[in-house]
């Protein structure tokens, strides 16, 4: 019995403990963490957290809003678009753990997850973005505290009706054991005006000039030794003295507010405008009465310095005394001074500050002239004519067609378009536009290029840099590629200003790099003359070249990779130091190899006679002549190609265009032709050289054809020559000892005797090479270029 009382007893304190500890009997849950929605724009600087969680909604890629940094963020940037960028996020959003932290030096920018980032060179604070998944027992703000916008202050528009505090007066009455004070409350009577501003901090009005010192000084002991008083914001001191009574706050005029009165006198409804006499007083007794409403319209409740709007401002010239007081004014304009001239309504005008300004006062009156000879209420003159403006023709060293292709995509952002234009604006003054110097055009290129400014748009830099301010950004990728083929088809022509005899510049301006392919279209330009430069500012780093369209792109479009056509910018902040750089290299005519002249701009085939009656000894003199030919051109893939064919009743191609990229390797081949022997089939031979050459040629090369022969043709040459002249080929043949005239007429191009020329020996052939090449490099500068 005992023990089963025990048993009960112990149970009943166990419940007791089990309710006590959880009085409703169920298990503590967690709280829940609740994640607050932004959106794509929302800056990290903009939010007063230094630790938060946040949900970006879907599809803020193609916000496009801005990001600045790599893996540490600028806080100017977009939260969800840094989160995308770092791989934190994908395009559909999701939620996102973001950290303060300190300012850096150096944002670098780069292109990630679809993102393109910015550099910046500094900023105040920093942010870093993690996968929104808070760690357990850690629970962020269910809300986010964001930075107040700057506050907007309102101009009071209605009157308001104030009732002043009573005047409290307090008289002692002598007695002959004490003094009882007696109290007096006279309320004034209620009135209506707008509202007063407080009294702001006041300082003691000084001057500089030691006579208007001591007047000052005798008109403060005069009335009480009370200091004049200027209130802090306004340049106007305490027009009106203190009355007995007045309640403890005093009008101002409001911060920046006009003042609308004449420095000689009052001016209001019942005090009619009159002259003030030269003070017979230290001071005068300006009216004690209420105050012009004119001088408190504008009047708001105190609240520091605020802004203000004015309807009709009249005070036209800045103050040039602010620190003196308004009877030191007064006696300044009315006292020992001479008077100042007046408008046509009366009004003085203030007279300039020769004190600031180096401007001779126009408007102070001088008592010796006549007032219609000074302008005084006159009609002003009109100004006579100007001398023309000189305008510079231009650096003739410097004598170049330049186009900028400048990159106008989005990746950029228009701070950095503007970067770009203010680099144009400074290279266009540096360079020297001008008619007898560089001519100067832009292309600017997205997705499409569109040109901005044509070469025959503007001829000195003053109008090119004012063109280039007008420019806008207009967005898309980056179609470098695009843009190259553009401008050699299109903007490079007569119509648009090419002069033909001035080189061709294209300089390429490129954000990190292309969005297409560039090789080709650079070597169609490049073999069209254009010299391609390249400037890539912020170019791909080791992380980012699995980015790149193109790998090399760089090498792949300049005129030539020995460095010279290619600037990298490493910051958009840096770009303005390769302004010198670049215009130092585009004007060194001599380094544009690229430029289309006779002697890089050619396809020119050698058609060679092997026939029996030529011998080794003579053929190896042929060859000489042909290498001497070939020696005074520049060879490579995009400048002069040369090929030879050899020919007796069959024809044999020696060397094919293209097939020899140097100039030492193709003359190492001419040497190495073998003589065949055989009969005279000059005719099949010019069709064998068509087909086999000129078939293969470039459009924007010159086809050139050189035919040697020692004898009279076994088949008709005539059709053969009229074929190649249809296809555009310039024929010059080459007789020795035996060949026929009439067939050396029928193979030239007219005129035939600048085409075609015959030796009696083959010994004397080397004359005739001064005379070939002056007369290629002759033809070729006399037509138009393109």
């Amino acid at each position: 019995m005992i023990r089963s009382s025990l048993a009960a007893i112990f149970l009943a304190l166990l419940l007791f403990c089990a309710c006590w500890a959880k009085p409703n009997g169920s298990k503590t849950k967690k709280p829940k963490q609740v994640v607050p929605t932004i959106d794509c724009d929302v800056r990290a600087g903009k939010i007063n957290l230094p630790e938060f969680i946040a949900k970006c909604p879907a599809q803020c890629k193609e916000t496009k809003q801005q990001v600045y940094g790599t893996g540490v963020f600028a806080s100017i940037s977009s939260i969800c678009n840094a989160a995308i960028h770092s791989g934190v996020l994908t395009n559909t959003g999701g939620k996102v753990i973001v950290r303060k932290m300190a300012g850096q030096n150096i944002y670098k920018g780069s292109n990630s997850n679809g993102v393109r980032s910015l550099s910046l060179p500094k900023w105040r604070e920093s942010f870093v973005v993690s996968v929104g998944k808070p760690k357990k027992g850690v629970i962020y703000p269910s809300t986010l505290d964001y930075v107040p916008s700057r506050p907007t202050y309102v101009k009071p528009t209605l009157a308001t009706t104030t009732t002043p505090e009573p005047t409290t007066t307090t008289t002692p009455e002598p007695t002959t054991t004490t003094q009882a004070p007696t109290t007096t409350t006279t309320p004034p009577p209620p009135t209506t005006t707008r509202p007063r501003a407080a009294v702001h901090k006041v300082r003691d009005a000084g001057s500089s000039h030691p006579y208007l010192a001591s007047r000052i000084g005798q008109s403060q002991n005069e009335q009480g030794k009370r200091p004049v008083q200027v209130f802090r914001g306004s340049t106007y001191p305490n027009r009106f003295p203190q009355r007995a009574g007045a309640g403890p706050g005093l009008r101002r005029p409001e911060a920046g507010s006009p003042i609308r009165r004449q420095p000689s006198s009052p001016v209001g409804p019942a005090f009619p405008r009159r002259e003030w006499a030269p003070p017979s007083s230290p001071r005068p007794d300006w009216f004690p009465g209420a105050r012009h409403p004119a001088d408190v319209s504008y009047a708001a409740p105190d609240s520091g310095y605020t802004w203000s709007e004015t309807d009709t401002p009249e005070i036209t010239a800045r103050d040039h005394r602010p620190d003196i007081s308004e009877y030191e004014r007064w006696f300044y304009n009315f006292g020992p001074y001479l008077p100042r001239s007046t408008d046509a309504e009366g009004n003085r005008k203030v007279p300039l500050d020769t004190t600031q300004t180096r401007v001779k006062p126009v408007d102070v009156w001088k008592p010796d002239t006549n007032p219609y000879e000074s302008g005084f209420n006159a009609r002003q003159q009109e100004p006579g004519p100007r001398a023309p403006e000189l305008v510079s023709q231009g650096d003739p060293n410097c004598m170049v067609d330049l186009a900028f292709l400048m990159d106008g995509s989005w990746s950029i952002g228009k701070r950095r378009f503007q970067i770009q234009k203010d680099f144009l604006s400074e290279v266009a003054q540096v360079i020297s536009v001008g008619v007898a110097g560089p001519m100067m055009g832009i292309i600017q290129y997205g997705d499409e290029p569109v040109t901005e400014i044509s070469l025959r748009s503007y001829s000195n830099s003053r109008e090119v840099k004012s063109a280039i301010e007008k420019i806008g950004q207009k967005g898309g990728l980056s179609n470098v590629g695009k843009a190259l083929s553009y401008i050699n088809k299109h903007y490079f022509s007569d119509a648009n200003g090419n002069r033909g005899a001035a080189p061709n510049v294209a300089v390429v301006l490129v954000d990190g790099w292309p969005t297409d392919k560039v090789e080709e279209a650079s070597r169609l330009a490049r073999e069209s003359g254009i010299n391609i430069f390249f400037v890539t500012i912020e170019g791909a780093d080791d992380n980012e070249k699995q980015n790149l369209v193109e790998t090399n792109f760089v090498d792949k479009a300049v005129c030539r990779t020995n460095g010279f056509f290619s600037l990298p910018v490493t910051s958009w902040f840096a770009l303005r130091k390769a302004v010198q750089p670049l215009v130092k290299r585009v004007c060194d005519t001599d380094r544009l190899v690229c430029s289309k002249t006779c002697v890089n701009a050619n396809d020119i085939a050698f058609v060679i006679d092997g026939s029996s009656s030529v011998g080794t000894g003579n053929f190896r003199t042929v060859l000489q002549f042909v290498a001497n030919i070939t020696q005074e051109f520049e060879i490579s893939d995009t400048d002069t190609r040369v090929g030879a064919v050899q020919y007796t009743y069959e024809q044999r191609l020696e060397l094919g265009f293209g097939q020899y990229n140097t100039k030492a390797e193709l003359l190492n081949a001419i040497k190495r032709i073998n003589y065949w022997s055989g009969g005279t089939s000059t005719g099949a031979a010019i069709t064998f050289a068509a087909e086999q050459l000129f078939s293969k040629s470039k459009p924007n090369k010159r086809k050139i054809m050189i035919v040697i022969t020692d004898g009279r043709s076994y088949d008709d040459v005539r059709v053969p020559a009229l074929a190649v002249h249809s296809q555009g080929v310039i024929a010059y043949s080459i007789g020795i000892a035996w060949a026929a005239n009439d067939e050396l007429e029928y193979i030239a191009t007219d005129p035939d005797k600048e085409h075609s020329f015959f030796v009696d020996e083959f010994d004397n052939l080397y004359k005739f090479v001064p005379k070939i090449i002056h007369n290629i490099c002759q033809e070729f500068n006399s037509q138009p270029r393109n």
